[in-house]
């Protein structure tokens, strides 16, 4: 069996779309509409293989918008943050830190931030409930045990290592991705090259001034070659990003922008803090009240949410077995009721803001923590990005560190401290997080930013991290950015690969080599099926299998009753 080496395999439940629901960006009563799985497990590499296939995960629910379909297409995107450099919005937002930090200089006016995603994402609060009913129809124990003795019996035993923590001690902050505002075009910039600033429209000669002011700057590092970057080394971790000496004829890279360094009597210092969630390490359990505390003030403040919002008493959520004849006949009449009902008498599927959702949704997660000693020192999985002032949590992003990126799940923070545009800061952190990984291991370079919405104006702004690509829904090729925004303009829909003959070279071509876990045994489709006298069976499996390719098909374990 192809499993991941050293541990265990993903072992997942595939429910087919079979209704149309309310779109969270357009607002269409019955207009969105995906496929998901329930992930009991998952390893790092099946997400990452499930991610470039256009899978994205919101806690242990994982859903792919049925593009050609959907109201809105939910185009994956990932920007490429070692040619990254940036923008003059960007430093706008990095030096109204810095002032903030240094002098206490709090702007003049109102920032309305805004997050990468919602907590229950846009795109699959029609499938609320059915998370709801899987957290409890599946007993994660049971089939974790069965699974447990299925592979011991083959002698495949899984190790799991204690995971590290990362604290990058900072001198200074500030929305992901952007505002959040409307972005009614998208400028096309072209990667900077050496000699030219951030700024094309600028001449790529540099004046006089800026050389001597440069020059200046190199002459008070070498006095105090320590200070520009003091604080943020990582445990364990030498900065070898940051060199001492800058070189005279680039532009400032973005760490020279980050962290800059601050009179000795800064008004506020910063820290920022790796910590794992899942599973969650002594650091993350010791701060998780805080942390909680700051995710329901944002969605009271931000999202308007109520914090006594009832969600599940709204439905009766009975633990009755999957295997129950009378459960699966009523099952997709009932959730389909529970739907219209949230519709009609509450206008929007629920958003709920208790502690039962923020630890579904932000702090679990089916990614099983992985150590290898070629990879980050952290590890790989899923992490919390504290952002500490002045001793007190004041963000968190949320975050999944895979073998070839670091792909962002969600923000959320204090909203006191909204004028410092979180949001924007975070996203640039997060870039320079991941170019300190790829120091450690190369093959980690991109920074995933989940979807990007070119039908909905306010979910352009991811478009603005350039470079950037786009995930083809049908070749499952990247394309950037600049080449895609023609045809998105003409049609919501669109093949981005421009080849003709061009087809998914990670397509099931052996359905049979499926794997499939029942009844505490492993074995090929090809023998499960040989079983099975249910027609709908197979045209399930056959859609699981082509949506997730031959790889993962051929890895990931699919639970079946």
């Amino acid at each position: 069996m192809a499993f991941c080496a050293g541990g265990s395999p993903s072992v997942v439940e595939y429910f087919p779309s079979e209704d149309f629901y309310r779109c969270g960006y357009c607002k269409n009563e019955l207009g969105s509409r995906s496929n998901g799985m329930w992930a009991h497990s998952m390893t790092v590499q099946d997400y990452q293989d499930l991610i470039d296939r256009g899978w994205r995960r919101s806690g242990k629910y994982v859903y792919k918008p049925v593009m050609n379909q959907t109201c809105c297409p939910q185009y994956t995107i990932r920007c490429r943050p070692l040619q990254f450099q940036p923008s003059k919005s960007h430093k706008k937002v990095l030096k109204k830190m810095l002032k903030f930090l240094a002098k206490g200089e709090i702007p003049k006016g109102s920032c309305n931030d805004e997050p990468m995603d919602s907590t229950v994402d846009d795109a699959v609060t029609g499938d609320f409930a059915l998370i709801n009913k899987l957290d409890i129809q599946c007993d994660l124990k049971t089939l974790s045990d069965d699974l447990k003795e299925s592979l011991e019996s083959e002698g495949k035993n899984s190790k799991k290592e204690e995971p590290h923590e990362l604290l990058q001690s900072q001198d200074f902050v500030g929305e992901k991705l952007d505002s959040g505002e409307p972005s009614h075009s998208v400028k096309v910039h072209t990667v900077p090259k050496p000699g030219k600033g951030a700024d094309l429209s600028k001449p790529p000669c540099r004046k006089a001034k800026e050389i001597r002011k440069e020059r200046k700057r190199l002459k008070l590092m070498q006095q105090n070659p320590a200070g520009e970057h003091e604080g943020f080394q990582a445990q364990g971790q030498p900065p070898s990003l940051f060199p001492a000496k800058a070189k005279s004829n680039q532009p400032k890279s973005l760490e020279d922008l980050i962290f800059e360094s601050l009179p000795e009597d800064a008004s506020h210092k910063l820290e920022v803090r790796v910590v794992r969630s899942s599973p969650p390490s002594s650091q993350f359990k010791a701060t998780l009240l805080e942390s909680y505390q700051v995710y329901k003030r944002y969605q009271m403040v931000i999202h308007k949410n109520s914090p006594d919002t009832p969600t599940e008493s709204q439905v009766r959520l009975v633990p009755v077995s999957s295997e129950d004849p009378e459960f699966k006949s009523s099952f997709s009449q009932s959730f389909s009721l529970y739907v219209k009902y949230q519709v009609a008498i509450h206008q929007d599927p629920p958003e709920e803001c208790g502690k039962t959702e923020f630890t579904r949704f932000l702090c679990t997660s089916p990614l099983e923590a992985e150590t290898p000693p070629n990879g980050p020192d952290c590890g790989y999985g899923s992490f919390h990005q504290q952002y500490w002032l002045d001793g007190k949590i004041i963000a968190v992003g949320v975050i999944d560190i895979l073998p070839n990126c670091v792909s962002s799940v969600y923000l959320y923070y204090d909203p006191d401290y909204s004028f410092l545009s979180l949001g924007v800061y975070s996203a640039l952190r997060e870039i320079a997080f991941t170019r300190q990984l790829h120091e450690k291991t190369s093959q980690l370079s991109y920074y995933y930013m989940g979807f990007y919405i070119h039908s909905c104006p306010k979910m352009r702004y991811k478009g603005q991290y350039r470079p950037s690509d786009l995930l083809c829904p049908e070749t499952y090729v990247w394309v950037p950015i600049e080449q895609c925004l023609p045809s998105l303009e003409n049609s919501k829909y669109c093949r981005f690969n421009q080849d003709p003959e061009a087809v998914d070279e990670d397509r099931s071509t052996e359905p049979d080599r499926v794997q499939v876990f029942h009844k505490r045994a492993i074995m090929p489709y090809g023998v499960y099926k040989k079983h099975q006298k249910d027609p709908s069976e197979e045209a399930a499996v056959l859609q699981y299998a082509s949506l997730v390719g031959q790889k993962c098909s051929e890895r990931m374990l699919l639970f079946r009753n």
